[in-house]
């Protein structure tokens, strides 16, 4: 299949340069045609403005003055007058020409664009990821009349029937869109000065920091620990309290206290209540206390995250629709 696949990129690529060869034909031609017909004007003008002034001539003149014009004056307007007419017919004569090599050229274009649009379309059914700029989608016959338009890691812009994955896997993975993630991974994105000017409620910036430190690892300062069964990552009151310190310096404890439960309720709703909270049993020096945990189940669905451990996040893909 991959060979076939190939095979028919090769043919469309070659179709696509006959194509630009045929367009750039078309431009060339209608250009001179332009330029004939341009010609055929200021011909038709000159000549007017001959015959014009001949009749002028030879109205203004006396019939004893008109006898006495010089003859090969007369006969040199005329000669001129019948070299303007040849010239005008060999315009007509190029025009015409012209004019019906352009069209034979546009048809054969059109020809090809058909044929590409048909090879397209095939290919687009198999499962292939065709680059953007060179795909006109509504011209395109598919099931379900609709691609979706996506970035991939190489920095291009492909088209693809929804859903279909690349058999040549081509260009790397198709990374997600903006509006495809979550609240809280879109703040996760931002850096601090956009992360500010977006939001001034303090609990939101360190929801969006905490995601950030368990998908980045350039951050550094990450309280989440994996879990296990049910659980794929989670991250305690207590550690989310000294981590709050360490992020905001000069935060005394109490308040650093009434932050982790802010900033709790705020990944609880920027995730869209992909995480949770659950409390445990804990001991310590003999003595034992129950102690939340902020958790990400195995089963959330998080965008561009499988289950496991926790994923580095996709480029921002710019994707058009």
């Amino acid at each position: 299949m991959t060979e076939g696949l190939e095979a028919l990129r090769e043919r469309l690529t070659a179709l696509e340069a006959d194509n630009r060869r045929l367009s750039d034909r078309v431009e060339t031609l209608e250009t001179d045609l332009q330029e004939t017909e341009r010609r055929l004007e200021q011909t038709e003008t000159k000549l007017e403005r001959t015959a014009n002034t001949l009749e002028q001539t030879r109205t203004a003149l006396e019939p004893k003055q008109m006898a006495a014009l010089e003859t090969d004056r007369i006969t040199e307007i005329e000669a001129e007058n019948e070299r303007l007419r040849d010239r005008l017919e060999a315009c007509e004569v190029q025009t015409t020409g012209t004019k019906a090599l352009a069209e034979a050229t546009a048809k054969r274009t059109g020809s090809n664009k058909a044929r590409i649009e048909e090879l397209q379309a095939r290919e687009l059914e198999k499962g292939a990821h065709l680059l953007a700029e060179c795909v006109d989608p509504p011209e395109l016959d598919i099931e379900g009349d609709h691609l979706e338009r996506f970035t991939k890691e190489d920095g291009r812009t492909y088209v693809r029937l929804p859903e279909h994955d690349d058999p040549l896997e081509r260009g790397g993975s198709p990374t997600l869109t903006h509006g495809d993630l979550l609240p809280i991974q879109q703040l996760a994105r931002m850096d601090d000065e956009m992360l500010r000017s977006t939001t001034n409620a303090l609990p939101t910036r360190l929801a969006a920091n905490l995601w950030k430190a368990r998908t980045d690892s350039s951050v550094g300062d990450n309280p989440w620990e994996n879990g296990c069964k049910s659980i794929r990552e989670y991250v305690k009151a207590s550690d989310l309290k000294h981590w709050i310190r360490r992020q905001e310096r000069g935060v005394s404890e109490s308040y650093a206290k009434k932050l982790v439960s802010r900033t709790i309720d705020a990944l609880l709703d920027l995730s869209n209540n992909r995480v949770a909270i659950r409390k445990r049993t804990e001991r310590k020096n003999g003595l034992e206390y129950t102690e939340r945990r902020l958790i990400i189940p195995t089963d959330a669905e998080i965008p561009g995250e499988t289950g496991g451990s926790s994923p580095q996040p996709p480029e921002t893909a710019d994707v058009l629709g």
